[in-house]
């Protein structure tokens, strides 16, 4: 591998390795001759992966298996994914057996995975901004951004050219490495504001809004940089580098303005055409994934990188709609499924510790450079910019701790560095040790976060003994499905009371978050998750109807709310008290864990949803009833309704 060339067609992400001549293959097989860095003809292809593909098929499982097993139990300590997924992929992609069954025709194959999954995850990302708040006045969270990434662009210039990160001087890889340090991942930060429940506070709101500007300026960055630095053109040949600029520029404008006119139009018609609750038609699908693909596809052919051509169209895509939700449900599903396990294998495979040149100190000098860098750049501009707002100086502190977080593209970025001999292996290395150890404090920080918030909330009585009676009745009522419905109904009908002060029901729907359902979750805006999921919408609906006709017609004195309870069994409770905390509840009522059958009898019950239910009695902040349904439908309304419910049809065990 120490003789690998790199060669590229247009642009730094548009790669191929080219090996030798030869391709030496294993088990006496013929060479295959690869003239130019082409493929060997088709029979001759699939015969060598036949009878080569064992080690590698193998060593992708691995890295399945130990991404998924490495995930799941880094998750109490409420570390993002991306943690595990590149401490897994430097571990694989550094054994020497795993190395050895690795070939350059592979290694072609895991570089095309890797450019079309980044493809995929730009477009995505770029599908979930808005670029038309840069030509709105600053906000405060724009304001922070900028302040986090100005110091940073300062410090990387002014003293990474002094210390050779890179082969050859270039201003150009200087403005990377600056952008790529002084950029966030939106995605990271947002997923894990938003799993530790405080993505509805001020701080939540401030780190996912300054995140998303953040990661969405050091793009738009590397967009406009790569007009000015592309490196398919040779330095010293300046007309045809002005060429190519003025070339991929007209390009990307038109892609541009064809993207931002056509693309409402056109999304419109088809989402008009499917409405919500319909099958959407195999033709307009089709026609709208072409599209889409069409959009992303005019600019790279004019040597533009495809990649950021994607982001570039995603951006200027329409957000709103069902094509665009089930577009950008499906990649995110697929990206974690399958593509980052590869992503990161291959991006272990690419930083050869042995090249790593550990026993130099310039080594050590330039990685601690780039982790103070890092840092102190964020920390320091986000204090400055905090005491003008007026935060506190720890919590700006915090803030820029948390806006270090780096993400895929900035990996992405590290290992093409070193694939275009624009920096060392060792130089890569360090910039992913970087972005390692910019992702692992994080959840340190919210943490610490919400403890000190939680110390400064005024502790409140919210049990039912303490209610003034003068005052609403908040009620958090759970249900689990259609079947609670009736007795549902029964509950807010005994508990209805005088219309003045009146009951104020959250009606939540407790629905455990599968990796089925995780795949149809949509974000939108900066703290709203939609699920996409047919049968959980199909059940919300029919919830909905039922009760909402009961209380328009039945319901005086009941205000009604629609929740929902979106978690695994292990912090569902944990969000029904936060719900009720949040939303000043008094009494919560969770449904029975046993559903009756047509007999009357009780089945065994949902493990998961008694555990649930025990845990909410142990830590809920209010008063808390089970409801067992006896099988007592509501009295119909054509005479009135009228409380006849023996004490034996629902059994309320209340806990203060």
């Amino acid at each position: 591998m120490k003789d690998r060339k790199v060669s590229f067609a247009n642009s730094p992400l548009q790669f191929r390795t080219r090996g030798n001549n030869k391709v030496r293959e294993r088990e006496g097989m013929e060479s295959v001759q690869a003239v130019n860095g082409s493929a060997p003809p088709c029979p001759d292809f699939i015969s060598y992966t036949v009878k080569n593909a064992a080690g590698k098929v193998i060593s992708i499982g691995l890295a399945f298996v130990f991404s998924n097993l490495s995930h799941q139990l880094l998750k109490p300590l409420s570390q993002p994914r991306i943690a595990s997924d590149i401490a897994v992929g430097l571990v694989l992609g550094n054994i020497s057996v795993i190395r050895r069954a690795f070939d350059e025709q592979f290694i072609n194959i895991l570089n095309s995975i890797a450019e079309f999954g980044m493809i995929c995850y730009m477009f995505v990302l770029g599908m979930e901004m808005d670029p038309y708040v840069i030509f709105k006045s600053p906000s405060r969270n724009a304001m922070v951004a900028y302040a986090g990434m100005v110091p940073t662009i300062i410090l990387v210039c002014s003293i990474t050219p002094f210390l050779n990160y890179y082969q050859n001087p270039s201003i150009g890889f200087t403005l990377c490495l600056s952008t790529t340090l002084a950029g966030s991942s939106s995605h990271i930060l947002t997923r894990l504001i938003t799993s530790l429940k405080i993505g509805k506070s001020d701080i939540g709101k401030l780190v996912i809004a300054a995140g998303m500007h953040s990661d969405m300026i050091s793009v738009i960055l590397f967009s406009i940089g790569y007009l000015f630095f592309p490196t398919a053109v040779l330095v010293n040949d300046i007309a045809a580098h002005v060429r190519m600029t003025l070339t991929m520029a007209a390009a990307l404008l038109l892609q541009i303005i064809f993207t931002a006119t056509v693309s409402p139009i056109f999304m419109n018609w088809v989402n008009n055409e499917n409405p919500e609750g319909k099958p959407m038609k195999g033709s307009h699908l089709v026609l709208a994934i072409a599209y889409m693909a069409f959009v992303c596809s005019g600019a790279p052919i004019y040597g533009y990188s495809s990649i950021l051509s994607a982001f570039v169209a995603g951006i200027f895509l329409p957000s709103e709609g069902r094509v665009s939700k089930w577009a950008v449900g499906k990649i995110n599903y697929l990206l974690p499924t399958i593509f980052y396990p590869v992503f990161f294998f291959w991006m272990g495979f690419h930083a050869d510790f042995r090249r790593f040149e550990a026993g130099r100190w310039g080594t050590w000098g330039r990685f601690l450079v780039l982790v103070f860098i890092t840092i102190f750049g964020k920390v320091i501009g986000t204090v400055i910019c905090g005491v003008t707002l007026g935060f506190h100086q720890r919590e700006s502190a915090e803030l820029g701790l948390l806006l270090t977080a780096k993400g895929h593209f900035h990996v992405f970025l590290a290992v093409i560095g070193t694939l275009l001999d624009i920096t060392s292996t060792s130089t890569s290395i360090s910039i992913i040790i970087v972005i390692f150890l910019s992702v692992l404090p994080t959840p340190l920080v919210v943490s610490e976060i919400i403890k000190r918030a939680r110390k400064r909330a005024p502790t409140q009585r919210m049990a039912l003994e303490w209610l003034d009676p003068s005052n609403e009745l908040r009620i958090l009522l759970c249900v689990q499905g259609v079947h609670n419905v009736l007795s549902t109904i029964n509950f807010m009908e005994i508990s209805q009371g005088a219309s003045d002060p009146g009951i104020l029901v959250y009606l939540t729907d407790m629905v455990e978050l599968t990796d089925h359902i995780a795949s149809t979750l949509v974000q939108e805006g900066m703290d709203t998750v939609t699920v996409m999921d047919k049968d959980v919408t199909e059940m919300r609906d029919q919830i909905s109807t039922a009760v909402q006709a009961y209380v328009e017609e039945n319901g005086n004195g009941i205000t009604l709310r629609r929740m929902l309870a979106l978690s695994t069994f292990d912090g569902m409770a944990k969000d029904i008290c936060n719900l009720a905390e949040d939303l000043m509840i008094s009494l919560i009522i969770l449904p029975f864990h046993k559903n009756r059958h047509a007999n009357g009898t009780l089945d065994g019950g949902n493990p998961g949803f008694r555990y649930v239910n025990r845990k909410v009695l142990r830590n809920a902040p209010c008063s808390v009833g089970i409801l067992v349904d006896r099988g007592y439908g509501l009295v119909e309304k054509n005479i009135k309704v009228r409380k006849l419910f023996p004490s034996s049809s629902h059994l309320l065990r209340w806990q203060r």
